[in-house]
């Protein structure tokens, strides 16, 4: 019974049978046929990284920030003044052009900018999961409402029948009244 139900639903539904269609419309009609509701994928409110993972996310999210920007911008400020202002004595650890700055720079942005992407992949792969669930619920919701449609419009077809034959048989009767009246 399950099997032929899907098989139905598949044909009047998407107007194929159900081993033609893809595994996400398969479980749209599987959820369909048996009423189920539509279930979070656990994956995306489960907290599963590895502490290497929540470290490149912490990164990306302070990496990533006004806070960040300006902290980083009056550390630059500071450095760079600080190298000015005692040029020629020993406290000038980093004289003018900036040498040291610009090696701390680059290798800043050689190790932010890979931990970075990383963190950005493992959002991205959360999106397109995300992504694949809403529309598996819009799929369902739409298939459900087409279903809705045609038990409407059976319905009305089944009640228009009824209301035909009754009057079917009152023409009927008022015929035979009509030629009893008329042989009398």
């Amino acid at each position: 019974m399950a099997v032929e139900a899907r098989q139905q639903l598949a044909k009047d539904l998407l107007g194929s049978s159900y081993e033609t269609l893809t595994p996400v419309q398969r479980s749209v009609i599987d959820l369909i046929a048996t009423e189920a509701p539509t279930g979070l994928d656990p994956a995306l409110h489960t907290d599963d990284r590895r502490p290497g993972e929540k470290l490149s996310d912490r990164v990306a999210a302070i990496g990533g920030s006004w806070r960040f920007i300006i902290a980083f911008a009056l550390v630059l400020a500071v450095w760079m003044t600080w190298n000015v202002a005692v040029h020629g004595t020993k406290l000038a650890f980093d004289p003018y052009p900036f040498i040291f700055l610009n090696l701390m720079l680059s290798t800043l942005a050689a190790v932010q900018a890979p931990i970075i992407m990383m963190s950005q992949n493992r959002a991205a792969a959360r999106d397109r999961a995300a992504a694949e669930h809403d529309y598996i619920v819009n799929l369902r919701a739409e298939l459900e409402i087409m279903h809705l449609h045609d038990k409407m419009d059976a319905l009305r077809r089944r009640e228009l029948l009824g209301i035909i034959k009754r009057q079917n048989e009152s023409l009927r009767i008022l015929r035979q009244q009509g030629a009893a009246e008329i042989g009398a």
